[in-house]
Parts: C-alpha cells; structure tokens; sequence
C-alpha cells in the first residue's frame, strides 16, 4: 500500500511540476523568434498578403479561361402591346375578299403571344490578347513581391525580438553581480557588528555597510521593474499575450558571439538584404507594367457561341403555343484605333516609375555601404571597449580585496572599503553595459549584412 501511495504522490508532483513549468515557460532566443514568426501581427499580414497574391492569379488566369452562362428569362404580358396596321393592309384584303372588309376585321393587332419563354446558353471564349500572358506573368511577378516583402518582415520581427530579448539579459547579469554583492557586504556587516561590539571599530563604520546594503537592495528593486517593463515589450514584438508571465531562458554568454574577418572585411553583397531585393522584383513589376500597356494597342479577338430554347403561347398549358429553338455564333474582333492618349500616358508614367525606383535601388546601394563602414565601425570600438571594461573589472576587484584584507587586518578604514566598493560596482555596470553594446553592435552588423 505504501508503494501505492508513493507512486500516486510521485505521479500528483509531476503533474503540479510540468503545470508550474508550463505557467511560466522560458523562451531562447531562437524560440522567441520563432514564435514571433507565427504570431506576429505584421507577419500575419504579410502572409495574407501572399494569399491575395496567389487569388490575383487565379483571377488574372480566369479572364482567358472560356465563360458557360445560362440563362432562364420568363414574360407573361398582362395586356399585349398592340401594333396600328397601315391602311394599305385593308386595300390587299379587300382586293382578296370582293372589295370588302371582314365583319371582324380590325386595323389593331398584336404581333406577340401572351406568355413568353427562354432557356439559353452563352459560352465566351478569348483567342486572343497580347496583353492577357503578360498580365499573368505580372500578377506571379507580384506574388515574388509579396514574398519578398514577408522575408522583409521577418528580419524587421527577428531584429525586433532580438533588440528585445537583451534587455532583460542585462538585467539578470546585474542581478547577479548585486546579489553576489549583497552576500559580500551581508558578511563584512556581520564581522563589522561583531568587531564593533568587542570595541574594535565605530558605530560609523557599521552604518556605512548598512548604507551600501540597503542601497544596493534598493537597485535590486528597481531592476527588477525594469525587467517586467522589459518582458512586456518582448512579449509585444513577439504577438505573446501582455498578461501571461514569460521568461527567458538564455544568458548573456550564449548570445555573445565575435564577428568574424569575413564579417569585417568582406565585399557587401546587396543581394543579402530582403529589401534590396523587393526593389529589383518592384522594377520587375513596372518592366510588366510597361508591356502590358504596349500589348493594349494589339487587337483582341474573343469567341462566343449561343444556344436558346424559346416557348411563345397564349397559356402556358395549352395546345396553342410552339417551341422554338435558336442557335448562333461568331467572332468579335477588338481593335484600338484612338483612346484620347490614355494608354501613351499611361506607358509614361510606369517608365517614370521605373526610372524613380532605379534611382532608390542606386541610393539603397549606397546606403547600405554607408550602414556596413559605420555597423563594422561600432562594432570595433563595442569590442574594444569591452576588452578595456574586463580589465577594470579585475583591477576593481583586486583593489577591493586588498581594501577587505587591510580593514580586516585593522590597518584601513571603512571609508577606503565604502570606496572600493563603489569603484568595484561601477565597474562592473560598465562592463556590463560594454557586453550589451557589444552584442547589440554584433547584431546590427549582422542586419546590415544580411545575415
């Protein structure tokens, strides 16, 4: 029975141990991109875009693509329209009837029966329309665009998420730095107590560790609310809801990764970024633009073919009506001679467009290479300044140690200690602070890039 229960708890404390996982899940870096990219809104909407995209086709394809209509048309005349016969009728009737006129002959006719009715077939077919495959090539040149403009987004979400993620990184590693700050001035205080009650030291010296300790506690606070301020930001450019806790799994030392020579000295390539190459596919686009207003000089010819079966009568059940069917077909040939200029000017303006967005991709080249020199720049001078900030930290420590063993030893003061200590915490934020320019240069280089 005992090993009964010991399962059931054992089963119970697994489940409460995935629920409490699952309440707060952690996210890597790659994670939280990959999220990002399934449920961020901008990314949303350039995926609706591909699938409107992909219908222009299908609309485009259908213009070339022969029509079956049919049709049903019904009239019941409730007072026929009656038609005045001239008076040259009356003279042949009379010729043919002795010279007179029937008793019941009357100069008012109607030349349709009361009920009328049609069922019919409309088939319309284009032959041809030099503008129609160049229209289609256009509308799958423009789902290439909507593509590209997704790729676009996507690095636009990713650098999002990855500007967002380091913050909250920054904050655990001065959290860190604090807490192991906070043992070390907890156990100075401790002895400083100590000493001061076997008469050793002043009051003073004890209120200055109290002071450091209660300020750095107070940092402590304050970082954390910088870090939910942080999480919730990630959590926007992410599309995770606002309210539900989020945290993150890696650390500052994952992520931190040098460029290599490549990265620093290698030609730019443009064809790495997505939005150089939404341009060229935007010059594309006008390139189709341009034929498609050119083909609209060129005849049209379109097919249709037409098929009806027709009832006329008097009353739609009896023996006095008649069916009649009717069928034709025929060509019918479209050819512009003079639209007032329209498709001159407007064969014009796409070659104006053209033009302008060549200008933009020269003046996107160069500022690319612009973004590169000074990205490689930053980047240079963020690792250089890290290296210097590493140094200080260890120098800072070795001061603050020396500073430790002197106060202890009863040759320095609390006041050198309290010094120490602030030169040590401060550099540590520098450096910390130079990892975080780091990693945000690295990152920036490998945007302009294309990586």
């Amino acid at each position: 029975m005992r090993r009964y229960s010991f399962f059931i708890l054992l089963f119970f404390y697994s489940i409460t141990y995935l629920n409490a996982q699952s309440a707060n899940p952690a996210f890597t870096l790659s994670e939280a991109i990959n999220y990002a990219y399934e449920h961020n809104y901008n990314i949303k909407i350039a995926k609706e875009n591909i699938s409107d995209a992909d219908a222009q086709i299908i609309e485009r394809r259908a213009t070339g693509i022969p029509t079956l209509n049919g049709t049903v048309n019904f009239q019941h005349y409730l007072k026929l329209p009656i038609s005045v016969l001239p008076s040259q009728f009356e003279d042949i009737i009379r010729a043919g009837n002795g010279g007179a006129l029937p008793p019941d002959y009357s100069n008012q006719v109607a030349f349709v029966l009361r009920n009328n009715f049609n069922a019919g077939l409309d088939l319309n077919a284009l032959i041809f329309d030099g503008s129609y495959f160049t229209a289609l090539k256009a509308a799958k040149a423009f789902k290439d665009y909507v593509g590209q403009e997704l790729i676009a987004q996507e690095r636009t979400v990713r650098d999002q998420v990855v500007t967002a993620y380091l913050p909250p990184l920054i904050v655990d590693e001065n959290l860190i730095i604090l807490a192991k700050n906070i043992t070390n001035i907890e156990e100075m205080l401790a002895e400083t107590k100590a000493t001061y009650e076997a008469g050793f030291v002043e009051q003073l010296d004890v209120d200055r560790l109290e002071l450091s300790l209660a300020n750095l506690k107070t940092e402590v606070d304050n970082l954390t609310r910088q870090k939910d301020l942080a999480l919730n930001y990630l959590k926007f450019v992410m599309g995770y809801p606002i309210n539900e806790p989020l945290s993150i799994a890696d650390n500052l030392n994952d992520l931190l990764q040098l460029a290599t020579d490549e990265d620093l000295t290698t030609p730019v390539n443009y064809m790495n970024r997505p939005e150089y190459k939404v341009a060229q596919t935007g010059i594309k686009l006008h390139e189709y633009n341009i034929k498609v207003n050119k083909d609209g000089y060129l005849p049209s010819v379109s097919g249709f073919v037409n098929y009806q079966y027709g009832y006329q009568g008097n009353s739609l059940f009896g023996n006095d009506g008649f069916w009649v069917p009717t069928s034709v077909a025929g060509l019918r040939v479209n050819v512009p001679i003079f639209d007032g200029w329209n498709k001159k000017a407007k064969i014009e303006r796409a070659k104006i467009a053209r033009e302008v967005d060549l200008k933009r991709i020269t003046l996107l080249e160069q500022s690319i290479e612009l973004e590169v020199a000074n990205a490689r720049g930053e980047y240079l001078t963020a690792l250089e300044r890290t290296n210097s900030q590493e140094k200080n930290v260890a120098l800072a420590q070795r001061i603050y140690d020396t500073t430790q063993i002197k106060y202890r030893s009863g040759v320095g003061s609390s006041i050198e200690v309290t010094q120490a200590e602030q030169a040590l915490y401060q550099s540590q934020q520098n450096f910390i602070q130079a990892r975080y320019e780091l990693l945000v240069s690295k990152q920036k280089l490998d945007t302009v890039l294309g990586k």
